[in-house]
C-alpha cells in the first residue's frame, strides 16, 4: 500500500526572528540530511500556507509504503535544533491510503475466489 500524509506545521516567532541567510543555513543543517536519508523510502514535498490559513503556516505532502520509515523520518526531524528549541512545531497530521478501496475490493474478490 502507498500512504499519503499531509504534515501540518508553523514556524514560530523565533523563527522569523532569524535573518533568511540563518534560517536557509538552519534549513540545509539540519532538515535536509534528514530528508535526504529517508528520501528512497519517504518521498516529500513542501507547500507554504501562511498566506491562506491562520492556523498553520505550511505543509508537507509525504508518500511512503513503510510507515516505519515515515515515523523514523519524524523521530529525526523531532532530534534536530529546529524542532527542539521550539522554531518549529507540528500541528495536525493526515493519513490515507491510495486508492485504498481498490486492494479492499481486491481482498474481497480474492476472498471469493478462495471459497
Amino acid at each position: 500500500m502507498t500512504y499519503g500524509i499531509v504534515l501540518t506545521y508553523t514556524v514560530t516567532p523565533r523563527w522569523l526572528a532569524l535573518s533568511r541567510e540563518q534560517r536557509n543555513a538552519m534549513r540545509a543543517q539540519h532538515l535536509e540530511p534528514v530528508f535526504a536519508a529517508y528520501a528512497d523510502r519517504v518521498k516529500a514535498r513542501f507547500f507554504d500556507a501562511e498566506a491562506f490559513n491562520g492556523r498553520i503556516s505550511d505543509f508537507a505532502v509525504l508518500e511512503t509504503g513503510d510507515l516505519g520509515s515515515y515515523y523514523f523520518l519524524i523521530e529525526a526531524l523531532r532530534d534536530t535544533p529546529v524542532i527542539a528549541e521550539g522554531y518549529l512545531t507540528f500541528n495536525d497530521v493526515f493519513l490515507g491510503v491510495e486508492d485504498g478501496f481498490h486492494a479492499y475490493e481486491q481482498a474481497l474478490a480474492s476472498e471469493d475466489g478462495n471459497r
